[in-house]
Parts: C-alpha cells; structure tokens; sequence
C-alpha cells in the first residue's frame, strides 16, 4: 500500500508525518536519532500506520526553544498523538525511538498494546555510551564535530553501522544528508547530552512494569549497541522475547528486509 505524507501544524510548530490505512490500534514508528520516518516506508507500506519525523529531524520542527531531552521527545509523541486523535498504538521503535517508546509506555501502559524494540539505546544500568555518542556530549567539541560534518563524513558513519556497507546505497545517504542541517545537529547533541548513562539507568527504572507483549529485534553486529543489551532488556521485561538477527547491523530491517515480516507478523498477533 501507498504511505500518504502530511504535515500538521502543532505547538511545537509543523509536524510531518507518514501513514497508511490500518488495523486499529494503529502502528506508531519511531525513527532513531539522526534519521527520520523514512527509514519506515517499508514497514508502513507492509502494515499501515503512522510515522512521524520527530522534532529535530527530518521535516519537522526544529526550533532552538524545543526541548530535545529524551522526556521532552516522549512528551511530544503524546501531544502528537492527541493532535491526530489517536488514543492507543501499537508501537516499534528503533535505537532512540524505542527508548522514546518505553517512555511513552512507562507513562501510560494503557495506551500501548504491543511493543517491537529494534536496537534500542539501552535504559539501563552499567551502560557507557560509545564514541561517537560520547564525543557528541563534550561542549565545543561536539559542536565542531558536528559543524565539520561532510556528506562522506555522514556516509561512512551510516556504513559503519550496517554488516554490509552497499546496504546505505547513495540515494539512503542523500536522504538523510539533505535533511542533516544545523537544527537536526542542534537535537542530536541536546538529546546525547541530556542523557548521561546514569540518566538513562534513572529514566528506565519504571520499564520493568511494563507487561505487554514485546518483542526485541537485534542485529547481532550493530558496532554501537552489542546484542548483548537484548538479554538485558529481556531480563527487565516480563513478557518480551528477543529475534537476534544474524548477518544485520544498527539497522537489521536494510541489512535483512525480512526482518520486516517478522515484525509484521508480531504486530498482528503472532
């Protein structure tokens, strides 16, 4: 099916977002930092759904005044929610967007029937984040880091994450490079830096409550989040089962497109 593009206006300011007709409740897809709802047209065009760009990326809003924290990113989903009369999700999140996710859950778990985690950043204890994160938290280093960004700098990070560098061809690069502006670095570092790992232990204390069906969908060779954080995930969710997917980066749905049934088939019921 054909995911339909839309853009509304909201308090944050214009908000886009992507969707095809669904089963109720409805799919939400929350994209990772630094990328945006296009990473799930494949998934919305399988399922139907909605996939918005959150604040700060892609083609929504990206005020200095906006409250990039993980919090105020959970806090916007709700709102946006609200704005597009939708009371109840389904919901699949990928590395911050799962994060955002869990969130969303720990503050209403009514409103959430099913979860998918893919690769999430990890609410736990004990984590340290990785480098490219941890330089992203240095004051002026970060920002000399991301203002020297070039699209080959931003090539070879995207292509490191991936098993096979040939999955983030050049139109995937060019997508999220046209949209990799000052706004988009400006979240990027007020989000990392507002989620230090002993924030993220605090932030995920709640997440053990959370008692609906969910399912953990990890590349066993993302370089950032090892596959080892799926264990521990599970461990603190008591109705989560883990698909460690071999051969698959950060991204296991590029790295291996079936990955998208099995989230499909999760979503409905299986």
């Amino acid at each position: 099916m054909r995911a339909e593009e839309h853009t509304i206006t909201t308090d944050y300011g214009p908000v886009y977002y992507r969707s095809a007709p669904d089963a109720e409740p409805p799919v939400l897809y929350l994209h990772g930092a630094g990328t945006s709802s296009d990473d799930w047209i494949p998934f919305v065009e399988r399922t139907g759904g909605i996939a918005p760009d959150l604040i700060g990326f892609g083609r929504s809003a990206k005020g200095g005044h906006l409250d990039y924290s993980p919090e105020g990113l959970a806090g916007f989903v709700e709102r946006f929610l609200e704005d597009i009369g939708v009371e109840r999700v389904r919901l699949v999140g990928h590395e911050w967007g799962a994060a955002i996710g869990l969130l969303l859950a720990a503050r209403d778990p009514a409103r959430v029937e099913r979860l998918v985690l893919i690769d999430a950043v990890p609410l736990l204890p004990g984590y340290r984040w990785h480098r490219i994160a941890r330089l992203s938290r240095r004051p002026v280093i970060g920002e000399l880091a991301m203002g020297s960004a070039t699209r080959s700098m931003l090539a070879r990070v995207l292509r490191g994450g991936a098993a096979r560098p040939e999955t983030w061809t050049e139109e995937r690069v060019t997508t999220v490079w046209e949209h990799f502006d000052q706004g988009t670095q400006r979240a990027l570092l007020r989000l990392h830096r507002a989620a230090g790992e002993s924030r993220l232990a605090e932030l995920g204390a709640s997440i053990s409550e959370l008692g609906m069906p969910t399912l953990i969908v990890w590349g066993e060779r993302d370089p950032w989040f090892g596959p080892e954080l799926a264990d521990r995930y599970a461990a603190r969710l008591p109705q989560a089962r883990i698909e460690l997917i071999a051969g698959a980066g950060h991204w296991p749905w590029l790295d291996r497109p079936e990955v998208i049934d099995v989230v499909a088939g999760f979503l409905a019921g299986a």
